[in-house]
């Protein structure tokens, strides 16, 4: 990982282009430990950044229950995108804009880690339950951040929607004002 001259400059104004750079020595890896792999695999939710194809950001949220996102090689993970808006925001800025960051954190320990890389998407989606697609990261750089200004919050209830085996999720209250423009699929369950 390298840093751009935008961060370097800032590095330099606070003095910390020493922590910076041990910070990338001591922590940075392109491959996901045993314990990255049991954090990502235990989390209920991360977020994800993408951008367009000229650089305008997005940035979503992405729930499911433990271990909807795997890591299925030692640089890669890969998770499923469920029935949404119908936007494809994300998905759609990764067609034209691989380049994503997914933010993992732990509000109950508290703990972070970014997942820095390239996504593609796939259309095989067994082993995902209620998929549309799988997204499959190829990570490119792996680094646990300060949990310091993490606040501490505690997992009340999953939520209904999260698809899993044997297990029908209600429709939606928001799609009752859309029916007239709601997919096949969606309308005909």
């Amino acid at each position: 990982m390298s840093y751009h001259e935008g961060a370097r400059r800032l590095q330099d104004r606070f003095d910390s282009r020493r922590l910076a750079d041990r910070l990338v020595e001591k922590l940075w890896r392109t491959a996901f430990t045993a314990e990255d792999k049991a954090f990502i695999e235990a989390s209920h939710m991360f977020f994800l950044a993408t951008a367009d194809a000229s650089g305008q950001p997005d940035c979503s949220y992405k729930g499911g229950l433990p271990g909807f996102v795997r890591v299925t090689g030692p640089s890669e993970l890969s998770f499923p995108s469920y029935d949404g808006n119908g936007m494809f925001r994300s998905l759609g800025n990764m067609l034209v804009n691989p380049r994503v960051g997914l933010l993992f954190l732990d509000f109950e320990q508290p703990r972070r880690l970014r997942v820095n890389g390239r996504a593609s998407l796939v259309e095989d989606v067994s082993g995902f339950d209620g998929a549309q697609l799988v997204v499959r990261i190829a990570a490119e750089a792996i680094f646990p951040n300060c949990p310091r200004y993490i606040h501490r919050y505690h997992l009340v209830e999953t939520s209904v929607s999260a698809p899993r085996t044997g297990y029908e999720p209600p429709e939606p209250g928001w799609k009752k004002n859309f029916s007239d423009v709601l997919p096949r699929s969606t309308k005909d369950g």
